[in-house]
């Protein structure tokens, strides 16, 4: 299982539109079997398909609890094939502080140790897309020394690069307990054609060290309707331009990965 972290330390750039429809394009378009993971305490992930509760186990208990099988009693299916969702609520506030406070067992390991565990009893996904909050929390570091691939949406404004060198040297720090991670590469939300955003996507291919997608996502109202429908934009409506971007996102992330592209590979 790959395992995709959707993250940024600043807030308003789309990472759970993101993630959720980059899990829905792996699943619906790819065949893959994916594992949407709600790792914010707002819950809006799991609000957008329904699955917000709090009678049920979620992402909390899974970092905080000792036994394995508690992530299995966590997942839930969505109205989507293939695609399956770790929900979060507000305890996950409440599960960071105890994740700080009890030392008796390693603090950044509980997600992937429960991962890791899922797969050994037959739990079996292609990928593990994470949406974190706009933080460096210990539930965010679990993600973090979990994860694979790291990917960055940004939307170009006045503070579109603030945080990028602290989440840089995050994922730096978490080698040490996870040494395959890698930057995939940052992707920019809201896209307009003005000058605004042609300059900040010249800027951010040649200043930041870091590697960046030519696929870009535009920006459209139809992005603001879906939260409402609770419908993954390439389902509620195929061929507006965010939903054919995200598809084409999707593409080079994975032409990028395996180094065949998707026609390559019988036009997945």
């Amino acid at each position: 299982m790959k395992v995709i972290s959707i993250i940024n330390l600043k807030g308003g750039v789309a990472k759970t539109i993101s993630a959720i429809n980059i899990a829905y394009t792996l699943a619906a378009r790819h065949g893959a079997r994916v594992l949407l993971i709600d790792n914010d305490k707002q819950g809006n992930t799991s609000k957008f398909f329904g699955l917000h509760s709090y009678d049920a186990p979620s992402i909390a208990d899974v970092l905080i609890e000792r036994d394995t099988n508690t992530l299995r009693a966590a997942l839930k299916c969505t109205a989507y094939d293939n695609l399956h969702l770790l929900p979060a609520n507000m305890n996950l506030l409440r599960a960071n502080k105890e994740i700080l406070l009890d030392v008796s067992r390693p603090q950044q390991t509980r997600l992937k140790k429960a991962l890791d565990s899922m797969e050994r009893a037959g739990y079996t996904y292609d990928y593990a897309v994470i949406d974190n909050a706009p933080d460096l929390n210990m539930s965010a570091i679990n993600a973090l020394v979990a994860a694979d691939d790291v990917l960055i949406p940004i939307k170009i404004d006045q503070f579109a690069f603030d945080g990028l060198d602290q989440l840089r040297e995050q994922v730096e720090d978490t080698r040490e307990f996870n040494g395959r991670i890698r930057i995939a590469g940052c992707f920019i939300t809201m896209y307009a054609r003005n000058n605004v955003n042609a300059q900040g996507e010249q800027y951010l291919s040649g200043n930041i060290g870091l590697p960046v997608f030519k696929t870009v996502i535009r920006k459209t109202v139809k992005v603001d309707e879906t939260t409402f429908a609770g419908v993954p934009l390439p389902a509620y409506s195929k061929n507006c331009t965010a939903a054919r971007d995200y598809e084409a996102l999707v593409n080079e992330y994975l032409q990028n990965v395996t180094g065949i592209s998707t026609n390559e590979r019988g036009g997945e």
